[in-house]
Order: structure tokens, then sequence, then C-alpha cells
């Protein structure tokens, strides 16, 4: 795998990424949040598959920093000017930002 020279493999003690940690809690609650919100919106499906990838890219180690963003991109679409959903969407934000910045290819 490659990463770039400001992202590392960060565990604590049980040897869990905190980062990851992080990540999941912020995609388990926005979900929930999600769930919970009765009214419907036209793009909630891809909302709800989107936050579906983001917890499983969680689970299975450490995510790649683009495809996260990626993610992230399209979750802010979808959920759009959902107000009662912008706490949610900010928390899985910073957990994406704990990754940092996406590596720069060579041209």
């Amino acid at each position: 795998m490659l990463r770039s020279v400001g992202q590392r493999r960060v565990t604590t003690g049980g040897g869990e990424d905190p980062r990851v940690a992080e990540l999941t809690t912020a995609v388990s609650r926005l979900r929930r949040e999600l769930a919970a919100h009765r009214a419907e919106f036209a793009d909630r499906g891809i909302a709800e598959d989107e936050l579906a990838a983001l917890h499983a890219m969680a689970v299975s180690g450490i995510p790649e920093v683009r495809r996260l963003r990626r993610s992230l991109l399209v979750i802010a679409g979808a959920i759009g000017s959902v107000s009662a959903l912008s706490n949610g969407l900010a928390g899985v934000r910073e957990a994406v930002e704990l990754f940092g910045e996406p590596s720069r290819e060579a041209p």
C-alpha cells in the first residue's frame, strides 16, 4: 500500500487506529440521524449507500484518503441543505480530515 509522507498508521494500545474509530463513530451517528429523519428527499438513497461504503472502508483498515474525500463530497451533495443533518455531516467531515491530504501523483 502506498501512503503519502504525512499519512502513517497510528494505533492505540488496543491496536486500533483512533482515526478509524473516529470515522466509524461519525459515520454510524450520521446513519442513525438519517434513518430517524422522517422527511424524504431525492438523494436519500445515495447518501445511505455512500455512508455504507464509508463504513465498509473504515472497518476494512486504513482507507484511501482520495476515496474518503470523494465519499464525503457525494454525501454532502446528496444531503444538500437538510439542516437537521448538518451536525452529523460535520462530524463525518472532521473524521475524514483526520486522515490528512491525499498524496499527489507524479505527472
